[in-house]
């Protein structure tokens, strides 16, 4: 097994919408919360807002810790390939640091991903988004603190 990684999330929502990469894969198109793994010695508030720079092209202000997720591939729909993976998760509110509405994919974005969208809280539901588990939480606008454990 691959040692446990740290992940930085953002959680960026305005007007009603809720700003994901969006992503392909063999299924089709599914969405993230931008964000991506910690370096050593890099703080998580740093490494939720260089993973925003690269995944969106756009700085982010880093607010208070809101969740925390456990992602044990084994016990997932893609333990096939993702059997070896151990990560925890760390969401953070986060608010745009300019008011642009357009992203193009940042200075690195992920290999999967194809862009960025503002998604309507609404729609959450309807679409494939990973965790899935948050959205209900994102859309009831719980945010203190939680540890949601092993969730997809």
């Amino acid at each position: 097994m691959k040692p446990i990684r740290n992940s930085a999330k953002a959680i960026i929502v305005r007007e009603n919408k809720i700003l994901l990469t969006k992503n392909r894969d063999d299924f089709g198109f599914y969405y993230l919360f931008p964000g991506g793994g910690q370096d050593p010695g890099e703080q998580l508030r740093d490494a939720v807002y260089r993973e925003c720079i690269e995944e969106l092209g756009a700085g982010v202000e880093v607010h208070d810790l809101v969740y925390i997720r456990e992602y044990i591939g084994k016990n997932h729909e893609f333990a096939k390939w993702d059997s070896d993976i151990h990560q925890v998760e760390f969401y953070f509110n986060c608010s745009l640091l300019s008011e642009t509405t357009a992203f193009l994919n940042g200075t690195n974005p992920d290999q999967d991903q194809i862009g960025a969208e503002w998604v309507e809280l609404d729609h959450l539901e309807e679409i494939r988004i990973y965790p899935q588990a948050l959205t209900k939480m994102i859309r009831q606008k719980e945010s203190s603190i939680r540890y949601l454990g092993d969730v997809n």
